[in-house]
């Protein structure tokens, strides 16, 4: 009797562990969904270049980001949030970096790029 109480707690525990792993998946899933729409409507999406063309920032719509620096098309690549007129950049490395937004130009790290 003991051991039949133990099965069915056991497997009454294992069920609702699954569901909660299930809807914690589910919710951060929308969650992300929701961040790559709102990056896609974002007007700072796109391409970003300095004036010789030799650093090339693109803000993809999912909130990953690709620089390329002269012959390096993809010479960094990472995560970015925009807040505002701020935008933040965490390369996959883990370095991190930022930049604002002034009047159409991105002003990042000593560097000016304009949309291309």
């Amino acid at each position: 009797m003991a051991e039949r109480c133990f099965r069915v707690l056991f497997a009454h525990t294992a069920f609702i562990a699954a569901f909660t792993l299930v809807a914690a998946i589910t919710a951060f899933a929308h969650e992300i969904k929701d961040e790559e729409k709102i990056m896609s409507d974002h007007p700072y999406a796109g391409l970003w270049v300095t004036e010789d063309n030799h650093i090339r920032h693109e803000l993809l719509p999912n909130g990953r980001y690709v620089e390329a620096r002269g012959t390096r098309e993809r010479a960094y690549e990472g995560q970015y949030w925009v807040t505002g007129d701020h935008i933040d950049y965490k390369d996959d490395t883990g370095f991190t970096a930022d930049g604002d937004f002034r009047d159409g130009v991105l002003y990042h790290a000593g560097m000016v790029l304009r949309r291309r």
